[in-house]
C-alpha cells in the first residue's frame, strides 16, 4: 500500500495505491498522521483511484481523516473511488458523513 502526498498551500491531496485491508490499514493511518502533521491543511482530498481492493479497514482510515480534519477546523472528501470500493462505503453509508465523488478529479 503506498501514500503519495501533494500539497499546495493549505490543500492535501493524498493518493493511495494498493490494497487496503486490515493489513495496510493500521500503515496508511499512521502515513496519513504523518502527512497531516507536516501540511497542516484546511482541505484535504483523500484519491481512491489507485486502490484496488477495499474492505471495511478503509472506513476506519477515512473515518480517522474526517475526525482528525474536524480537530484541525478543515474539511476532507473521497475521490475518484473505484466501483469495488463504493459498494463498501456505501453498504456502510458513509456518505452520510463524508463527501465521496466518484470519477476523474476535476481541474
Amino acid at each position: 500500500m503506498k501514500v503519495t502526498a501533494k500539497r499546495t498551500q493549505r490543500n492535501l491531496v493524498l493518493e493511495l495505491q494498493g490494497e487496503l485491508d486490515h493489513h495496510a490499514a493500521k500503515e496508511v493511518m499512521l502515513e496519513i498522521d504523518r502527512c497531516l502533521d507536516v501540511a497542516l491543511p484546511l482541505r484535504t482530498e483523500l484519491d481512491f483511484s489507485g486502490i484496488t481492493f477495499m474492505d471495511s479497514s478503509g472506513i476506519a482510515v477515512i473515518l480517522r481523516l474526517f475526525k482528525r480534519m474536524q480537530n484541525l477546523g478543515g474539511s476532507m472528501k473521497v475521490t475518484r473511488v473505484p466501483p469495488q470500493a463504493m459498494r463498501v462505503l456505501q453498504a456502510a453509508s458513509i456518505g452520510r458523513v463524508v463527501t465521496i465523488e466518484e470519477g476523474e478529479r476535476q481541474g
